[in-house]
Parts: structure tokens; sequence; C-alpha cells
């Protein structure tokens, strides 16, 4: 079983950053690929991005592109997401979620953390 907890969430301005990370326990940690979704108000829950537990390989939402980095420390048992060029819509809690193999964006794995809200202002 994986335990995962998010923090760095906040309030920001548009066209500002934060970095969110996700801390996991479990020896198992380094095997799974990890990632992140998002809900909004009255909308359902979006694949953000995710990475392969070596880090080799990387995929993300056409909405976040560009924008988000998401990068893993094997070593901490921790998988952050950089935000950078916030934008109003990209307001949400934001989930950590991880699973034994690749293609997390298509099937989410079953341990999830309890999200970290991310507010953005314009």
């Amino acid at each position: 079983q994986v335990q995962l907890v998010e923090s760095g969430g906040g309030l920001v301005e548009a066209g500002g950053s934060l970095r969110l990370s996700c801390a996991g326990s479990g020896r198992t940690f380094s095997s799974l690929t990890m990632g992140w979704f998002r809900q909004a108000p009255g909308k359902g829950r979006e694949f953000v991005a995710e990475i392969s537990w070596s880090g080799g390989a990387t995929d993300y939402a056409d909405s976040v592109k560009g924008r988000f980095t998401i990068s893993r420390d094997n070593a901490k048992n921790t998988v952050y997401l950089q935000m950078n060029s916030l934008k109003p819509e990209d307001t949400a809690a934001y989930y950590c979620n991880s699973r034994p193999g690749y293609g997390l964006r298509y099937a989410p794995g079953d341990y999830w953390g309890q999200g970290t809200q991310v507010t953005v202002s314009s």
C-alpha cells in the first residue's frame, strides 16, 4: 500500500508560479508511475501529468503543456509539479496518484492523496 501526501498549494496571481510536492510512503515508490490530476468546482477530475518510475517518460495534458513540469526524486520518495505561467482556469484541487505501470492518464491507480488547493486570481 502507498500513502501519498500533497503540499505546496496556495493563492497566486495569474502569471505566477507554484511547486507542488507529493511525498509517498512505502518501499515500492521508486517502481511506480506517479502523476497529478486536478478537479475544479463543479467539474470532474482531469489528468494533468504523469512520470514513469525512472523519470524517463512524461506526459502532459494539452492545457498545461509548456507551462507545467513533472519531476521526481526517488531517493526522497517525492514527485513534484512545477507550475509556471498560471492562469485562473488552473484553479482546482490537485491530487497525486500512483500506479504500477505507465498510462496513468487512461487508468488512474488506486492510491490518491488528500489533495492540495491551488487558486489563481486574475
